[in-house]
């Protein structure tokens, strides 16, 4: 992987596209919260209905990326155009950070899969303010053939989004729009993946979105992290996290629980093991 980012005493990488970019209300300062650490060390893949299966997990920002505006704004290769390196993420009205949400959803997510067997590889190893990226064009070709590491079977990318307006909530998956050259390999079987993971959700008990996309699931060829894979991709924006009620969800230990058991849930799915896995 070619890390476009530094940080002393620290290897951190993060995400960088489809969400809102609205900060947090108040003066923009996020509270201490958990999750704001590196990564437990991965578990070695053993036995199990998905061993031998790779996933990549990209849980969206960094909450560093606020502070490195002018390395975050560089523009970078997002599948035959540019497009900015990264963006700081969106926050709930009470200022919990995007960057945290989609990281501790990951490491649970993580946890689940790697007891089910699959080797889980993260596209980056802390949520911290020290640290800013990579930017989209890696975190899109991380796991791809003929990358550095193990070759993905699927990527999920972790968001939330920032909308104000009012009544806008819910989820939507975006799928790559197929464009020749860049995700006509892909799009077949990413559709497929959407489709898994929006009534992965559904069966969850988290409603479709209201203001996004059609019964839970958006198409679109302007994000880096799905143009640039070469193994089957989506991004889920799992709510809306200016909604006061889903943004409690969201901070919740107990939600993120859930979302991460549905994520887990589409990946079984689409690699064609069967079981409900953990409820609750």
């Amino acid at each position: 992987m070619n890390i476009r980012w530094v940080v002393p005493g620290l290897l951190a990488a993060v995400l960088a596209a489809g969400c809102s970019t609205s900060a947090p209300e108040g003066n923009g300062t996020a509270p201490s919260v958990p999750g704001s650490a590196s990564a437990p060390p991965s578990a070695t893949p053993g036995r199990g209905p998905l061993a031998g299966r790779v996933v990549v997990l990209d849980p969206g920002h960094q909450l560093g990326n606020r502070a490195f505006g002018s390395e975050i704004g560089e523009p970078v290769d997002a599948g035959g155009f540019t497009k900015e390196c990264n963006t700081t993420g969106t926050a709930t009205r009470d200022g919990f950070p995007e960057a945290t949400f989609t990281w501790l959803v990951a490491l649970e997510a993580r946890r689940e899969l790697e007891r089910l067997g699959a080797r889980v590889v993260l596209t980056r190893s802390a949520n911290t303010d020290d640290a800013w990226g990579p930017c989209v064009d890696e975190r899109g070709r991380l796991g791809n053939p003929g990358q550095p590491g193990p070759t993905a079977d699927l990527r999920i990318s972790i968001h939330a989004d920032g909308v104000l307006a009012d009544g806008a909530t819910g989820f939507h998956v975006i799928r790559p729009e197929r464009l020749d050259g860049w995700t006509d390999d892909i799009a077949k079987p990413s559709r497929r993946l959407a489709v898994l993971l929006r009534d992965a959700l559904v069966r969850a008990g988290f409603a479709a979105s209201s203001y996004r996309g059609r019964e839970g699931i958006d198409v679109r060829g302007d994000l880096g992290t799905l143009n640039l894979s070469d193994v089957p991709a989506v991004m889920a924006e799992l709510g809306n996290m200016r909604d006061p009620q889903e943004g409690a969800l969201m901070e919740s230990r107990a939600g993120q629980r859930r979302y991460a058991r549905a994520i887990v849930a589409a990946a079984r799915a689409y690699l064609g093991v069967s079981g409900p896995g953990r409820q609750g």
